[in-house]
């Protein structure tokens, strides 16, 4: 993964954990998703973990890690 993507991930990242409110954790791919999400773009599982702990806590883990998911924008 080049340093741009990197640089997008962890800036994303720290979006999120600085506004943990606004989002919502997959259930059934982990995924951050925005709180008034009802369907997850990326599974479609429809369980979301919205305590702020966790979203800080996967936020730290996906900036810090290179992409590994699918997402519909890929398919395209």
């Amino acid at each position: 993964m080049d340093g741009s993507h990197c640089n997008e991930r962890l800036v994303k990242a720290q979006e999120i954990a600085s506004n943990p409110d606004g989002y919502q954790v997959c259930e059934g791919c982990e995924s951050i998703v925005g709180d008034g999400t009802i369907i997850c773009p990326n599974c479609h599982g429809y369980r979301f973990d919205g305590n702020p702990v966790r979203v800080v806590d996967q936020a730290i883990l996906l900036g810090s890690r290179e992409k590994r998911s699918v997402t519909a924008e890929d398919l395209v």
